[in-house]
């Protein structure tokens, strides 16, 4: 944090060479399992991480032919949000659908 300090004539000077860094950005991921419907990851895909049909269908393809798909790349404590959402959605529709972070 820059820290203010006084000049010769009194005004507030503040020390810009302190730089504020960017978050660190996380991928959230999306694991392919035998029992999760590609109805449902699409839908997960469009209402928790705002994806469009076509987007939403294309990350949904990947997780099922690649094994995982990239959902978004956000800041920690979003991602986390998002992991717990996914977690929390899928079981209590009674789906085992995983979904991680690693660091982008």
């Amino acid at each position: 944090m820059a820290r203010p300090r006084n000049n010769e004539e009194g005004q507030v000077i503040v020390d810009r060479a302190e730089q504020v860094r960017e978050p660190s950005m996380f991928m959230v991921l999306l694991h392919n399992d035998d029992y999760t419907t590609m109805d449902f990851v699409i839908m997960i895909l469009e209402t928790i991480f705002r994806k469009d049909q076509t987007e939403a269908t294309r990350i949904m393809l990947n997780v099922h032919n690649q094994g995982v798909g990239v959902a978004s790349i956000l800041p920690l404590e979003i991602a986390e949000t998002k992991v717990a959402e996914v977690h929390d959605l899928a079981r209590r529709q009674g789906f085992p659908l995983r979904c991680s972070l690693e660091k982008a």
